[in-house]
């Protein structure tokens, strides 16, 4: 008699568990809606970009990745967003910390070997920003005369210094957002990095109308979503994506993060065209 009890007991723990299973779904089933959240990866410290403030987060890639979160079934206050710096990507992807990152992560051959990539979405440029009175910089040539601001773990200045103005003088400073401040008290002639990180940052309202971009446009950087090495994610994604430009609300989240800057952005790229 004790032993039909625990049986019959066992059996409806068997069938509350099948149910549960059933009604959460798995982290890898996304793009259906069943998952009650949806992870995804952004820059926290980017304006313009991905950024988080009292109010929430905002930014292009915040815009991208809500619209795509949207097309994979998942509302806005469905989304957990998480912070995504530049070292730990790869890793949160490989271990599943997130579904999908958009964070300024620029598609190269050595990112392709440990995850996947949708896109790309935008196409940057390596470029100066400098105060909207100086028009001494009109090339990379000109750079070897000046002072060019080099952040503390960014490699964007020292390329410069190596490649294309190897008399440039490099100035260290902790942020982005010091550099900005050098740049304005003339303590420095320029600040470098993708053209769109450096548009989000002249786009504050505290510096509207006080820098603009060189143009100088010295490398190209594809912008993608990185998801984990063979997620189904990535054709998703891709479909989420082109429909964004096919509507309209590709252009409109360029002209709403980058327009105040003047940002002359490149057109939204073709899926799987990666510009060497």
């Amino acid at each position: 008699m004790k032993l039909r009890k625990v049986t019959a007991a066992s059996a409806v723990l068997l069938a509350l568990s099948v149910t549960a299973t059933a009604c959460g779904g798995s982290k890898d089933d996304k793009g259906s809606g069943n998952g009650k959240t949806i992870a995804v990866g952004i820059k926290f410290d980017q304006p313009g970009i991905g950024q988080k403030t009292p109010q929430g987060y905002s930014g292009f890639d915040v815009d991208v990745a809500t619209y795509v979160a949207k097309k994979l079934g998942y509302s806005a206050d469905q989304i957990e967003w998480k912070e995504s710096k530049s070292a730990d990507r790869e890793t949160m992807l490989k271990r599943g910390d997130v579904d999908f990152i958009a964070a300024s992560y620029s598609i190269t051959p050595e990112r392709q070997k440990l995850v996947d990539f949708a896109g790309p979405y935008l196409l940057a440029h390596q470029d100066v920003l400098v105060r909207a009175d100086d028009n001494s910089i009109k090339s990379a040539a000109d750079l070897n005369k000046a002072k060019l601001c080099s952040v503390t773990g960014s490699t964007s200045a020292q390329n410069v210094k190596d490649k294309l103005a190897p008399k440039a003088q490099l100035q260290k400073y902790p942020t982005y957002s010091a550099c900005l401040t050098g740049l304005q008290n003339k303590a420095i002639d320029a600040l470098t990095t993708d053209d769109s990180i450096l548009a989000g940052y002249a786009s504050q309202s505290q510096f509207k109308g006080k820098f603009k971009l060189g143009g100088l446009k010295m490398t190209n950087e594809n912008y993608g979503i990185g998801v984990k090495k063979g997620s189904d994610l990535k054709a998703k994604i891709n479909k989420a994506l082109e429909a964004m430009v096919s509507d309209g609300s590709w252009d409109a989240a360029v002209k709403k993060n980058f327009g105040p800057a003047g940002y002359k952005n490149e057109p939204a790229p073709k899926i799987g065209d990666i510009k060497s």
